[in-house]
């Protein structure tokens, strides 16, 4: 089984190991592990279990070898904004911190006392959220600075896991592009803000491009998984969502008219740009100017996912009821209700009891209240579907021609009332799948640095 690219995806929750090879124009997925991903609470502080991540990884390329895959390359992704640092001697300097820490509360209105937000977004095109890279430096500083004094590196978490298969310190551009500390024009780090936030610049090395190879595996990687000696790892769009985005399907030449939507726990709606789009519009419109591969830029929005119902349906799986996603999409599309409410509203973001979040909010926007586990499934679908539809006219308002088309990926495509409710709302064709875009991204380009293929869109996916 030759010529196996690993595409290793750490989310917020599990981390994968998944096998790609492409024979005949087709690609073949084998998932070969699952492993949790925790968020440890340590004193005022959570982090990153980092060491275990990287055990469950080698454990999984053990898994892959032992099944006879013979690997090629492997590609990185995650989440974004989180990063590590070593040291002089290339140490860890403790697990990385999680982005839920509340260290960095405050700290964008602190950093906006003597910082433009409107010229900092004509640099960054960043979504200014205080999770972002740029917050949490500015917190760690003040928190405690002789960490970045003793620091040699910063490397976001998809670099840190490549450092300690490679030994090679880079950041890859699509993860580096959500710090906020990114020129989005240039592509290149942003030295006088970081000059000026008093970061060391020692810490930000060479950014490199997805399909750039990172460098063959270590001697003692290889000794200890059993890869061979010459399996490179690849910068793929190590962001997960830029990974996501280059599995999409675009028709050649058009894919500045047609949309993405990331469905899941989030949705990330946006379309791929040559260049980013810096203006006080699509500041105040919450848009975010994030790298994507081939040096593109990914504009999008974050918006409240399926997470509401999640929280729905754990709230009634705990009170005994059937949770089964098909007859409750059944009873969904029965519903007549009518009620309609905004999915981005603080008051759905952790509330003790969702359903009664949801009927308030009905009743005191003089909405339909839903009555039936259907009304509430139905309410949120609708509610998701002209969210989408407000963000398809925002997205029309600030390009030079309309979107045509919207393609709908990740696990959230399977749900066929809302891709159905979606395409009624928008009036334009919606497209669903592939499912797995995260891992088929990542598997793509690694393919496309090794030489194996030219053009991603004439791979089928099996």
């Amino acid at each position: 089984m030759n010529n196996t690219y690993l595409a290793i995806d750490f989310g917020g929750g599990s981390g994968r190991v998944i096998a790609g090879q492409i024979t005949g124009g087709q690609l073949h997925l084998d998932e070969i592990y699952r492993f949790s991903n925790r968020q440890i609470k340590m004193g005022n502080h959570i982090y990153w279990d980092f060491l275990s991540l990287f055990e469950e990884m080698k454990n999984g390329i053990r898994l892959a070898v032992q099944k006879g895959y013979h690997v090629t390359s492997i590609g990185i992704d995650t989440w974004g904004v989180d990063f590590g640092l070593l040291d002089r001697a290339g140490n860890l300097l403790g697990n990385p911190r999680c982005y839920r820490d509340p260290y960095t509360e405050g700290a964008p209105e602190e950093v906006f006392k003597t910082l433009s937000p409107s010229e900092h977004y004509r640099e960054s095109g960043i979504q200014v959220m205080p999770i972002n890279s740029l917050f949490q430096l500015y917190a760690m500083k003040k928190e405690c600075p002789d960490l970045l004094e003793c620091a040699d590196k910063l490397l976001f978490t998809p670099d840190l896991f490549s450092y300690f298969l490679t030994g090679t310190a880079n950041n890859e551009y699509c993860i580096a592009s959500t710090s906020e500390l990114i020129l989005a024009k240039e592509r290149s780090w942003n030295w006088e803000l970081i000059k000026r936030m008093g970061f060391p610049s020692h810490l930000f090395g060479e950014i490199v491009m997805p399909g750039t190879s990172r460098g063959n595996i270590l001697p003692s990687i290889a000794a200890e998984t059993g890869l061979p000696a010459d399996t490179q790892v690849i910068a793929v769009g190590s962001h997960d969502t830029a990974s996501a985005v280059f599995a999409v399907p675009f028709p050649e030449g058009k894919a500045s008219r047609c949309a993405f939507l990331s469905s899941g726990t989030w949705s990330l709606l946006g379309v791929e740009l040559d260049e980013p789009i810096l203006s006080e519009e699509a500041r105040q419109a919450g848009f975010t100017n994030e790298g994507c591969t081939g040096g593109k830029i990914k504009f999008l929005q974050n918006i409240t996912g399926l997470w509401i119902l999640q929280r729905l349906m754990q709230q009634w799986k705990e009170a005994g009821a059937d949770t089964s996603y098909g007859p409750l999409l059944q009873q969904a599309s029965e519903s007549q209700i009518s009620g309609i409410i905004d999915v981005d509203n603080p008051v759905f973001t952790n509330p003790a009891d969702m359903e009664k979040a949801i009927a308030e909010y009905c009743l005191s926007h003089h909405q339909e209240v839903p009555v039936t586990k259907g009304d509430y499934v139905m309410c949120v679908l609708k509610s998701l579907a002209a969210r989408y539809k407000k963000g398809i006219e925002q997205l029309n308002s600030l390009l030079p021609e309309p979107i045509q088309q919207l393609h709908i990926i990740g696990g959230g495509c399977q749900n066929q009332l809302l891709n159905r409710l979606t395409e009624e709302a928008l009036g334009i064709p919606v497209i669903a799948g592939p499912v797995e875009a995260t891992a088929i991204g990542n598997i793509l380009m690694q393919a496309q640095a090794c030489g194996a293929i030219k053009n991603k869109n004439k791979v089928h996916i099996s």
